[in-house]
Parts: C-alpha cells; sequence; structure tokens
C-alpha cells in the first residue's frame, strides 16, 4: 500500500484481513464517554507521572546551520527503503504505525514467511519517527521533563537546582544483533579506572542507547537465552543494571521492542512472547500482478535509491504528520466503559493470563482513533486490533488447527453482538 494510510483505508484493512463476516456489519449504539481514562507506565521509587519537583529547561533553537548540517548528516546515511512505498502487507504496518503513535502499547512481534519484507518493513519506520526532547549530552536520552526517563545523574542535576539545555532528537532504532555479547547489549564497567582513580566509569551499552526509542531483533526466536533474560528484566523493570566486581550501575531502559522471525526456525519462550504488546502475521503475497509490482519497485530503489526516496518525499512527509497529529491527539480519545467491560470478558472467556492482553487492547484501539483523527473509540477499531493484541496470549493447543487469530475475532462477535 503505497499511500498514505487513512482511516477508510484502515477500516478496509480489518475487513480484508479475517475470513470471518466483515466487520462493518456490526451495528453498535455508541454510549457517552465515560470519564475514565487509562494511565500508562510502570512507576518506580515512588514517583508517578510528572516530575515532582521542578525541572529548569533551556529550549535550544535548531538554527539555519544545525538544519543543514542534520539534512547532509540524513544524506550520507544509507538508503533506506520509504515506508510508504512498501506493497500489502497492511496489517504489520499497521501494528507498528500504533506502536509509533502510543509506545506504551508494548511493541511488536511480527513473524512469517522468510523475503516478505519482515525486515524491511520495520526499518524503514526511521523515517517516519517523530522528535522528542532530551537533555543535551546525556547517553540515556532522558527526558528533562518526566523523572521516571531521567538518568541518575540528570535526577542529581535537578535537584541541585541546575539548569538543563535540552535538545530535540529523533526517536532512536537500535538493532541488537544476534551476536552480541551481554557486555555490548547492557554497558560495561572500567574495573580499573574505578579502583584507581575512584570513579564509577560506565561505558553504556544498546540499552541505554534504546532508551525512550525502539530496539529491535531480528529472528528473535535465536536470540541467545541469556540475552533473552536481560530483555525480559529491562522490559519489566524498565531499568538496567550492571554489576561488576562489587560496582553497580543502574539507568533506565524503557523500549518500544519489536521483533521478526520466521516460525520455522523456532518458537519464544512464552515469558517473552507476553512482553510484545501486538503479534503481526506476515504472509507471501500471491497475487501474480502485485508480485510483479513490488519487483518493479524494489527494482527501481537498488537502481537509484534517492530517486525514489524523492518520488514518495509527499507520501512520506504526510504520514509523517498523521503520525505527529496523533501523538498529539491521543490524550482526548476516550473508550467507553462498556467497550472495556465487553474487552476484558473477550479476554477472561479467551481465559488469556494475566491482564496485559486487556490493557494493550485498549491502548490500540485508542491509538487507532488518534489515527483516523476520531475522538471515541468504536467497536470497529475494537475488532480491528484485538486479534494481534491477543492472538498470542492464547495457550496453544496442539490438536487445535484453527488460527489463534480466528479464535479471537469471533470470541469477538460472541461478546459484542
Amino acid at each position: 500500500m503505497a499511500s498514505t494510510l487513512s482511516s477508510s483505508s484502515i477500516a478496509v484493512l480489518s475487513s480484508r484481513r479475517h475470513s470471518s463476516p466483515s466487520i462493518h456489519s456490526l451495528s453498535l449504539t455508541k454510549g457517552q464517554v465515560s470519564g475514565c481514562k487509562f494511565c500508562g507506565g510502570i512507576g518506580f521509587h515512588g514517583v508517578k507521572g510528572k516530575s515532582q519537583f521542578s525541572v529548569l529547561s533551556v529550549a535550544t533553537e535548531i538554527n539555519a546551520t544545525q538544519q543543514a548540517q542534520r539534512i547532509a548528516y540524513k544524506e550520507s546515511q544509507r538508503p533506506v527503503y520509504p515506508f510508504s512505498a512498501i506493497v500489502g502487507q497492511d496489517e504489520m504496518k499497521l501494528c507498528l504505525l500504533l506502536n509509533v503513535i502510543d509506545p506504551k502499547i508494548g511493541g511488536v512481534m511480527i513473524m512469517g514467511d522468510r523475503g516478505t519484507g519482515k525486515s524491511t518493513t520495520v526499518r524503514s519506520l526511521v523515517d517516519l519517527l517523530p522528535e522528542i526532547k532530551v537533555v543535551a549530552g546525556d547517553p540515556y536520552n532522558s527526558d528533562p521533563e518526566d523523572p521516571e526517563f531521567m538518568g541518575i545523574e540528570v535526577r542529581e542535576r535537578v535537584l541541585k537546582g541546575e539548569q538543563l539545555e535540552v535538545v530535540f532528537s529523533k526517536i532512536n532504532m537500535v538493532d541488537l544483533p544476534l551476536g552480541a555479547t551481554e557486555d555490548r547489549v547492557c554497558g560495561t564497567i572500567d574495573i580499573e579506572k574505578a579502583l584507581t582513580e575512584g570513579v564509577k566509569a560506565f561505558e553504556p551499552g544498546l540499552l541505554a542507547k534504546a532508551n525512550r526509542g525502539i530496539l529491535y531483533v531480528d529472528e528473535v526466536n535465536l536470540l541467545d537465552d541469556h540475552l533473552v533474560d536481560v530483555l525480559l528484566d529491562s522490559a519489566a523493570s524498565g531499568w538496567n543494571t550492571v554489576e561488576r566486581e562489587g560496582i553497580s550501575i543502574a539507568h533506565p531502559a524503557r523500549f518500544i521492542l519489536i521483533g521478526s522471525g520466521n516460525p520455522e526456525e523456532g518458537e519464544l519462550r512464552p515469558q517473552l512472547l507476553d512482553r510484545f504488546g501486538m503479534h503481526a502475521q506476515v504472509g507471501t503475497v500471491r497475487d501474480a500482478e502485485l508480485r510483479v509490482k513490488i519487483v518493479e519497485e524494489r527494482a527501481r530503489f537498488d537502481k537509484n535509491p534517492k530517486e525514489f526516496r524523492d518520488s514518495y518525499k509527499a507520501e512520506q512527509e504526510k504520514l509523517q504528520q498523521q503520525i505527529t497529529a496523533a501523538r498529539n491527539f491521543l490524550a482526548s480519545v476516550q473508550i467507553d466503559h462498556e467497550l472495556k467491560v465487553k474487552i476484558s470478558k473477550v479476554c477472561a472467556e479467551l481465559n488469556v493470563d494475566g491482564l496485559r492482553g486487556d490493557i494493550v487492547t485498549n491502548r490500540a484501539a485508542k491509538a487507532l482513533a488518534g489515527l483516523k483523527g476520531i475522538n471515541k473509540v468504536s467497536a470497529e477499531d475494537i475488532a480491528t486490533v484485538i486479534p494481534n493484541c491477543l492472538r498470542h496470549r492464547l495457550r496453544k493447543d496442539p490438536l487445535e488447527s484453527i488460527d489463534s487469530g480466528l479464535l479471537v475475532i469471533e470470541k469477538f462477535y460472541e461478546v459484542f453482538t
């Protein structure tokens, strides 16, 4: 789908994806907007929400020279295939967009056949990622306004009353290689410097760089168990702690976890699978005309990447504006209490373990409504996202041949109609 995802195209997406009756045939009465609003995030050290102390910041203006340097740097990087140019795979693209709009959804697990554009689609998100406020020079991308996303050093500076220089930076996307060592992922402590000079010399790792950003693991089902344990610990606490020879360093590590893999190469541990907010299944395109179009578009990109990217520049900018508007609009999106109850009833009747399924479905539905520019979640929005939020949380039955996504949508119709 080369054009920008509009509200109408998203609706078509949901109806094409499932073999059950069309979602548009649902006729439900919308209730009144309740005052309840979901508040995401995991508090720590007794601190919730925004900072309880005053954060003095100096906004740094991006002048013409800095803008020119940024453009020159961007042009020197390896060309990335435009997100808008990716044909088909609407389910995967929608899941990725919703996580960019609301990072608290918790990431995406993309499973499918080899050669279906999983890695290409994820890496194409780089151009669409919005800018965020960060403390200048901080290796952890600390948020100057939220203590939950501040490094220890930044917190100490704030408590001392220092002014923080604030700059705007694009959300990071960090690739986690399968062969990465634990030190490279978590960071290392220079023991010799610590002992001789008495300072905590810490070299941040990939988790520090991924804070407030995206951590992408290709072939995540082949990841070593000890690295899986590290990711599980960081995903659960939002912090990464490095212990070496009696020296302890901790820093915030809250990231959107995106993984991709081929189910033929093995399954994921249930604990890791549950950490992904949404699950997208990707299949090989069977339509001959569509396959030809994909091949031709890829050939154009390989021949002249810059010219190909320029041809999609307008669509990329339009989609980026749509994402930014949705992020700003998200706080005003409401979901009726009646719909929340029905979502939880679907989760309960499907025997979904824990409450992550309930939370993620609510957040994803609100993000989809925000993407459409609507301030109230509808049953259609829930029907679109609920299979992706619950299918990977169902208990596996080795004798069950039906797709788990179809089980979810059938239960949805049973509860909502």
